[in-house]
């Protein structure tokens, strides 16, 4: 599998000009095999920055792309692959509403009594929280159908308070950074 693209981006700058949305970005040194061909025709050093002028459907491409590839490469966790490889996350369950600023991520636990969904969704919205502008409203979603306690599930991950309560744990913080940290096989 290529480089992951979790580790490729950082937002600098962003904001609309004139119709057009300014989207500063650089790229860390890893390689691009086996990201959209679009990403891999993006190329610039460690150390200098990419400035492009997208119009409003080249901007819905870039963000989709980004939420796609931030959150394919997020690591299962109680299983040594991604969630992409699990079929937890797909493209089609990214959806992405750059007009009202939305973005919303559903996810498929790989059994109906999944004891880990609700961390599989906390990895999803910090991930997301990191990557995206802050312009952004996230929101996580378990399919419909696919676990037994959907409703609790999607009102704890969409729950402001309860996430900022998960994220002062320092156990839970550990555990999402593991699933969130880098992999370069």
């Amino acid at each position: 599998m290529g480089s992951s693209f979790n580790s490729c981006v950082e937002f600098l700058n962003w904001g609309n000009v004139g119709g057009l949305y300014r989207i500063y970005f650089c790229f860390s040194p890893l390689l691009f095999t086996g990201l959209h061909p679009y990403l891999e025709s993006l190329h610039c050093n460690s150390n200098s920055s990419l400035f492009h002028l997208f119009t409003t459907p080249d901007l819905f491409s870039f963000i989709f792309l980004t939420v796609l590839h931030h959150i394919r490469d997020i690591k299962d966790p109680e299983h040594p692959y991604s969630l992409e490889e699990l079929k937890v996350v797909s493209e089609d369950a990214v959806e992405v509403n750059d007009k009202h600023s939305h973005v919303r991520v559903t996810f498929t636990p790989t059994v109906q009594h999944c004891s880990m969904a609700t961390i599989i969704g906390l990895c999803l919205r910090v991930k997301l929280m990191r990557s995206l502008p802050p312009r952004y409203k996230v929101d996580i979603r378990v399919a419909p159908g696919t676990h037994a306690t959907e409703a609790a599930v999607n009102k704890q991950l969409n729950d402001k308070e309860r996430v900022a309560a998960a994220l002062e744990n320092p156990g839970l913080v550990d555990m999402v950074d593991q699933c969130l940290a880098p992999t370069y096989e």
